[in-house]
């Protein structure tokens, strides 16, 4: 069992991980921009210690090296990142694999796999389940545009790192498609600090179906059944209806 936990993230999440680590005898740690200085996150750990500079509180919380310099100053021997930030981030479990402290999380190989919805979908291709029609990842706008009459409107601008709705924008014409790609990029470099982008075929009215997978690092796996996360605003999930 771990002894002291950094909680890389911020808000109900950070609270709800601190929780869990107090129930099992866990030390925690939050770490906070300025601008999260009052936070209640900060005040429920047992240490806090602030990140990143003053005006970019985003930035702060995707700053690997930072969050690697606070663990290995407090003493920290395990790192949880919660949900989104660096929680699909590759870079942040090899660094802490190169610390000698745990990631709590999948290892950096199926971050890199999965964290990434292009190399995702080739992984998926590759077991033989059926995908929609997309392009290729790119940072290229003409790139991106060229492609978009292959698959036909309306189509989803996507970017390839994070979740939560971020960096996507449905376009319905093409007219519309360069000043949406730009939005979204824009966003997606602030949220996830990466604007590489596709597009991908949209499906009109669709279901949310997900199967969550829980796997420990003894080789068990087990999946958690199905849940249904169709409701939705701005592309993210408000209700999930589960067994």
């Amino acid at each position: 069992m771990f002894t002291k936990i950094l909680v890389a993230n911020r808000g109900e999440i950070a609270i709800r991980a601190m929780r869990a680590a107090f129930e099992l005898g866990a030390k925690t740690v939050a770490v906070f921009p300025w601008e999260d200085r009052n936070s209640m996150h900060r005040l429920k750990a047992d240490e806090a210690y602030q990140i990143g500079e003053k005006g970019h509180p985003v930035r702060a919380y995707l700053d690997v090296s930072e969050i690697i310099r606070v663990a290995r100053q407090c003493g920290a021997d395990a790192i949880y990142p919660g949900y989104g930030f660096l929680s699909e981030n590759p870079d942040l479990a090899q660094a802490a694999s190169d610390a000698g402290i745990t990631f709590i999380g999948p290892p950096t190989s199926v971050l890199e796999m999965a964290g990434n919805k292009v190399t995702a979908k080739q992984h998926a291709i590759q077991a033989g389940v059926p995908v929609l029609a997309s392009t290729p990842a790119s940072r290229d706008l003409d790139e991106l545009l060229a492609g978009a009459d292959e698959i036909g409107f309306p189509i989803f601008a996507k970017a390839v790192a994070g979740g939560g709705g971020r960096g996507m924008r449905r376009v319905e014409t093409k007219d519309a498609l360069r000043g949406a790609l730009e939005e979204a990029m824009r966003e997606a470099d602030s949220a996830f600090g990466d604007p590489t982008m596709f597009l991908e075929q949209a499906v009109v009215r669709p279901r949310h179906i997900e199967v969550q997978i829980l796997a420990d690092s003894q080789g068990n796996i087990v999946h958690l059944f199905e849940r249904d996360c169709s409701v939705q605003r701005r592309h993210q999930k408000v209700i999930e209806i589960a067994p």
